[in-house]
């Protein structure tokens, strides 16, 4: 964490008043000294929130607090943030049924379990002039996995590869 991410007490300086806001005092417009006795007095802090206002505006609060108070809701926020995770599954343009169907059944748990799927078919060497049969396995997983998914990028050959992304479908 930062440490001077706010100027608290005798930090603030260069300014002659500034605008006091919070609960317990009269809120308005008092000179430095008179704002950093009223902090002392309470045994609190007198913490600068927006120092390019005029005057700028300061807060007499107890700043330990305020500090653990404030990590805490970022932690609460990052923990609400959804983490994407893509998995893959890699066919060869001509891979059998039975392969397909297995690797289809994983497809089928990963979008269900909330993951980006991300289809590819890898041609090596020559297998490049069988790109029509790539892009064929790829619509008919895509529209085989219809219900489970919706497709995010149609089929994409870049390099070696034929790439496709589905998104999993929100479940209510």
């Amino acid at each position: 964490m930062k440490e001077d991410q706010h100027r608290i007490n005798e930090k603030i300086k260069y300014v002659d008043e500034v605008r006091l806001v919070g609960e317990g005092i009269e809120q308005g417009v008092y000179p430095i000294s008179k704002a950093r006795a009223l902090a002392e007095e309470q045994g609190l802090d007198l913490v600068e929130i927006s120092p390019k206002a005029k005057p700028p505006v300061c807060k007499i609060i107890d700043y330990k607090k305020f500090l653990y108070e404030q990590k805490k809701r970022e932690k609460a926020l990052k923990a609400k943030a959804t983490k994407v995770v893509v998995k893959e599954i890699r066919f060869g343009p001509q891979t059998d049924e039975h392969d397909y169907e297995f690797k289809k059944k994983h497809a089928i748990k990963f979008l269900q379990d909330g993951a980006k799927l991300k289809a590819f078919v890898f041609f090596k060497g020559r297998s490049i002039i069988f790109k029509e049969q790539g892009q064929i396995l790829l619509l008919k997983l895509a529209q085989e996995l219809e219900e489970y998914g919706k497709v995010e990028q149609m089929p994409k050959l870049e390099g070696k590869r034929m790439i496709m992304f589905i998104a999993p479908k929100k479940t209510k």
